[in-house]
């Protein structure tokens, strides 16, 4: 089962310039889209340094998950 799913809200360990740290997915695979919710600003990540770059899961858009969804 995969760990991310696209529409999930992430935080991340590190604070992005415009001062923002949660993150939507946009895209997953072998490389992940993430989008900043402050700024706007999109980056492209390979799987491993989004990986060691996520801190928590803040809102999951998983199929049939319930409780963690604001």
């Amino acid at each position: 089962m995969p760990k991310y799913f696209v529409g999930d809200v992430i935080k991340t360990r590190k604070i992005h310039p415009c001062g923002g740290d949660l993150w939507e997915v946009i895209r997953t695979g072998v490389d992940f889209r993430i989008k900043c919710l402050k700024c706007g600003r999109v980056l492209l990540l390979p799987r491993p340094k989004f990986e060691k770059s996520v801190k928590a899961v803040v809102y999951t858009a998983a199929p049939g998950q319930t409780g963690n969804n604001p």
